[in-house]
């Protein structure tokens, strides 16, 4: 019997008949047999390699051959838009074999969620943000809409384990879980990931269900066409972009939204078709765009992160990358944009516009020629999506007893490894604080806490990520997206041109009070500002920048300009050693060059300030030191912190940081600022690097 041969009869009809599929891709395949045992997965596939249907297929086949009824299936994206794209072809999937499916998030209306409570589908495509509406809502029905539920397919899974979305999303699945009153079957699906195993292990604990990776072998690096380029500010980009591979469409990703205003106004001085998506964008203005860029054949759509996911765009030619993402996951996930059609190969130029971010990209296509992938690590210790669930319980269940929600979310690993003292002194503290009331050994929410967190039905309480506070931008009654209020002039009273959706507006009015800004077309200029944060590199991909300043070459080919740029950039970094740290003194100042990343450098730099060390702000590469130390007293203190133990070292942090933690407001102070320590101390980095020799280094020019 073939995998195939196992699917429910009338679903084998249907691949074959309806949808004239001749084979399944191997992941399709080789998925089959586990998920009809019922196993927890993970699949993993390129993006384009049918990650989708090898989980849905199976799951519909035991949906018809177990005779599941209800809601039997839940499908989590991280992005509304990616559920807008998958629902009319799993939509068409399940009719055809008679079942529904329905989605919900925030963009459905009120009358399509009153019918899926009152008449669930069998598969209900949802984000962990509307589970929670569910669950906290006051309908009466709401645990009968979950008592037939038999699994989940979490798709884009490493878009949530990263960060406390995918805690918040497991502590969720434990609720509903309970709910159903037994364990579901858990899918995940992603691209390509550094130690997989790990991250089912993450989506699939407590259980002691079976749990299976399935990644079929795919092409090597061979297969695919990457260049890096130096074109040395935005406005060259616009022109390459402009000139090369007319006819054809790109897309071309900036890591900034105001990047991407920006380029998308340069491109269209130069008479280019062009879109734009990000997320500030309206839904309507976003959607419109990425259609039009889908039907267009000679264009470009210019992009953040979010057509990063699996969100359809159809058949892309080229993918361009201004300068470089921080991580090897984010580049592959990218580079699988394109080579979808038969014959077309993989592709991706990098037009780097700094020396900052040239060396970032050589050092990221060097651990990709390596085969290297980061592992999904999720953030340690969070206490404060813990402070989030206590407060969600207490609307859900209408007030909880204290002895009581404990095991609604204890199966939650992140809970479930906190020590219970800890756990104790976060309630203790949201009752001091009347965040949570406590009335016969009862749970409600607490003055505090509807104060903080009541506002428009407790939206703020359903989500774990912090949203910016926007101003929203129309054109008559068209809603063109939002702006950060640094957009606007400091005196309110000037009226700035500003950018969005790639074209000038010209403000006519603010209404400061609602947070609304009017506007009106004008041909060109203007700028638009988001507050956003850099990232620290990781470890791994700092050691591989230091490679190729001192002799390496990245994978794939490089432009003579990014060459040529390199070789001056290396001039900039003579100092710099394999295999050991250098403490450099030069003309400008004193500095300890570890490419050990932010996060071990600051831990470190801490140590030093401990020993009697002036440390300046240290970066990814170097721990700047005060240029009046004596070099003995120095060469002591340095030699004293690597004879210390890595285990021990902590990254300092102020308790002003604690915005960062959206329910910072929940927790005593010592443990918020534990939390945030715990997060940003990278253990393994501080260790590699005090384990490697130091060598102290004379600049003489």
């Amino acid at each position: 019997m073939s995998e195939f041969d196992r699917l429910h009869p009338a679903l084998q009809h249907h691949i074959v008949n309806s949808l004239g599929w001749s084979s399944l891709h191997p992941l399709q395949e080789q998925a089959i047999a586990p998920l009809l045992a019922g196993e927890h997965a993970l699949l993993i596939a390129p993006t384009a390699g049918g990650k989708t249907e090898a989980a849905f297929f199976p799951l519909l086949s035991r949906m018809l051959t177990e005779d599941w009824r209800g809601l039997t299936l839940l499908y989590v994206c991280p992005l509304r838009a990616l559920l807008n794209n998958l629902r009319v072809r799993l939509e068409h999937y399940g009719r055809l074999v008679g079942r529904r499916v329905g989605m919900w998030h925030g963009d459905v209306g009120q009358a399509e969620r009153r019918r899926i409570i009152e008449d669930p589908p069998d598969c209900l495509l949802i984000t962990p943000e509307s589970l929670e509406v569910i669950l906290v809502s006051r309908r009466k029905n709401k645990e009968r809409l979950f008592e037939q539920l038999r699994a989940v397919v979490v798709d884009e899974i490493h878009a949530f384990a990263g960060d406390d979305r995918g805690w918040h999303l497991l502590a969720v699945l434990e609720r509903v879980s309970r709910l159903a009153g037994h364990e579901l079957q858990r899918v995940g699906l992603s691209a390509t990931v550094g130690v997989p195993e790990s991250l089912l292990g993450w989506l699939a604990a407590p259980s002691g269900t079976p749990r299976r990776v399935i990644e079929p072998q795919v092409g090597n690096v061979a297969s695919a066409a990457v260049t890096l380029d130096y074109v040395g500010d935005l406005e060259n980009a616009a022109t390459v972009i402009a000139r090369l591979h007319r006819g054809e469409k790109r897309l071309v990703f900036c890591d900034s939204r105001s990047r991407v205003e920006e380029l998308a106004a340069l491109l269209r001085r130069l008479e280019v078709e062009t879109f734009v998506s990000h997320s500030s964008l309206a839904r309507d203005e976003r959607h419109r765009a990425e259609r039009a860029f889908a039907e267009g054949t000679n264009c470009v759509i210019v992009a953040t992160s979010t057509l990063e996911l699996g969100i359809d765009v159809g058949n892309l030619d080229r993918v361009i990358q201004i300068d470089a993402p921080y991580k090897v996951a984010s580049f592959l996930q990218r580079l699988g944009r394109t080579g979808r059609r038969p014959g077309v190969q993989r592709n991706c130029l990098f037009l780097t516009t700094t020396d900052e971010t040239l060396v970032r990209a050589a050092g990221l296509l060097r651990l990709w020629g390596d085969g290297y992938v980061e592992p999904v690590v999720p953030p340690a210790s969070p206490f404060h999506v813990l402070a989030q669930q206590v407060m969600a319980l207490a609307l859900q269940q209408g007030g909880i007893g204290t002895q009581n929600w404990w095991p609604w979310i204890a199966g939650m690993p992140a809970f479930a490894a906190m020590a219970q003292e800890d756990v104790a002194a976060v309630v203790r503290y949201m009752i001091e604080t009347e965040i949570l009331a406590q009335d016969s050994g009862v749970l409600w929410l607490g003055r505090t806490g509807e104060e903080h967190f009541g506002r428009q039905n407790f939206m703020e309480l359903l989500s774990v990520f912090t949203s910016d506070p926007l101003v929203g931008v129309y054109y008559g009654r068209a809603h063109l997206g939002e702006v950060d209020p640094a957009t606007f002039a400091l005196r309110r009273e000037d009226l700035p041109v500003l950018l969005l959706a790639g074209r000038s507006w010209m403000v006519k009015s603010v209404d400061w009070d609602e947070r609304l800004a009017y506007v009106e077309p004008v041909k060109e200029g203007g700028k638009s500002k988001w507050v956003g944060r850099g990232q620290p590199l990781g470890y791994r991909l700092c050691q591989a920048i230091r490679r190729v300043l001192i002799d390496e070459l990245p994978a794939g080919e490089m432009s003579k300009r990014a060459a040529a740029q390199l070789v001056r950039v290396r001039g900039d970094y003579a100092g710099v050693e394999r295999d050991r740290t250098v403490v450099l003194r030069t003309s400008s100042g004193i500095a300890w060059w570890t490419f050990g990343g932010l996060c071990a450098n600051a831990a470190i730099g801490g140590a030093l300030r401990r020993h009697g060390i002036d440390v300046g702000a240290p970066d990814n590469f170097q721990i700047p030191l005060s240029d009046g130390v004596d070099t003995r007293v120095l060469e002591a203190a340095v030699e004293a912190v690597r004879k210390e133990d890595p285990a021990l070292l902590r990254t300092p942090i102020e308790e002003k940081a604690l915005v960062d933690l959206k329910f910072s407001v929940c927790l005593p102070k010592a443990l918020g600022v534990r939390e945030l320590q715990e997060r940003l101390t990278d253990r393994a980095a501080i260790r590699a690097v005090l384990e490697e020799p130091v060598a102290w280094r004379t600049d003489a020019t």
